[in-house]
């Protein structure tokens, strides 16, 4: 019996290292040879349903944490595999059900709060948004993810004051998390602080040079830097500050006394929009195709 509890606290210590160092094939395999001694112990099963998250094996990290749910269907850590699984692939239902479930069993994770409040964002509904994300920072009031990500929500909603302020404070906080930056990056942009976008997406695409979203945000970042697009970006800092009700009548009147101006400058901003991308490429990758 003794010689069993070293094997499993050894494996279980083994399999924890090999996912501290993303290797996760290799952390399969140890949690199988504690599942094979084990098999029907939940703690095993929802190692496994874990490694299988992390290797985006969303299918077989759904089952083996249903497994350990008809064991012990309180489990937290299956609990978090199933919000996680259903928010990375955007089956939405089900994410607001388990992550509703497992707030019930778990209410003070701060991360589920994050997850509903990233969820909102993705739907259009900040107010929401910034409810979560504040509870959240009520559990974890630190959290450089967290002020960044609000930092975002605060500009989506027109408060560029008080993202500018977060901003601060979610880079104070950590200066070298992609994820972080990533967010500031989108924060800046939406208050028309293009070279801030820049700077954060330089960053960021630094850390992480291998992720696709990050390559494109950073060339986004870098049309929306150049100074050609931002002639036809500038009235987009303006219009951000302004209430739907202006929006709609500036438009109205736009469409009425200046529509020959309009669709003049609609199709230069197309124009800006393409040479812009191009100049944007050839600086980056050369005359070659990206990917080559």
């Amino acid at each position: 019996m003794a010689e069993d509890r070293d094997f499993e606290q050894n494996t279980y210590a083994a399999v924890y290292q090999l996912i501290e160092w993303k290797r996760y094939k290799e952390a399969l395999k140890q949690a199988e040879q504690i599942l094979h001694h084990e098999p029907e112990d939940p703690d095993a099963l929802a190692l496994l349903a874990r490694i299988y998250l992390l290797m985006e094996d969303y299918e077989k990290s759904l089952y083996w944490s249903g497994e350990v749910l008809k064991r012990d269907p309180d489990h937290t850590d299956a609990w978090y595999v199933r919000v996680v699984a259903y928010y990375d692939t955007n089956a939405v239902k089900a994410f607001f059900d388990a992550a509703h479930e497992a707030l019930r069993i778990e209410p003070y994770r701060a991360h589920y709060y994050f997850l509903l409040a990233s969820q909102m964002n993705k739907m259009g509904k900040f107010e929401q948004a910034k409810e979560y994300l504040q509870q959240a920072l009520q559990l974890n009031a630190e959290s450089p993810l967290y002020l960044a990500v609000l930092s975002y929500t605060e500009a989506l909603l027109g408060h560029f004051e008080e993202s500018e302020r977060l901003d601060r404070q979610a880079i104070r906080a950590e200066a070298e998390e992609p994820g972080v930056l990533l967010h500031l990056a989108w924060a800046a942009g939406h208050r028309g602080d293009y070279t801030l976008q820049e700077k954060y997406m330089q960053s960021a695409v630094r850390l992480n040079p291998e992720d696709k979203q990050y390559q494109d945000e950073y060339l986004n970042a870098l049309q929306n830097s150049h100074k050609l697009y931002r002639i036809f970006l500038a009235p987009m800092k303006v219009i951000r500050r302004m209430k739907g009700w202006q929006i709609f009548v500036s438009w109205l009147v736009a469409i009425i006394f200046f529509k020959p101006f309009l669709i003049l400058f609609i199709v230069l901003y197309i124009l800006a929009h393409w040479a812009t991308k191009g100049i944007v490429h050839v600086r980056v990758f050369g005359w070659r195709r990206r990917g080559s």
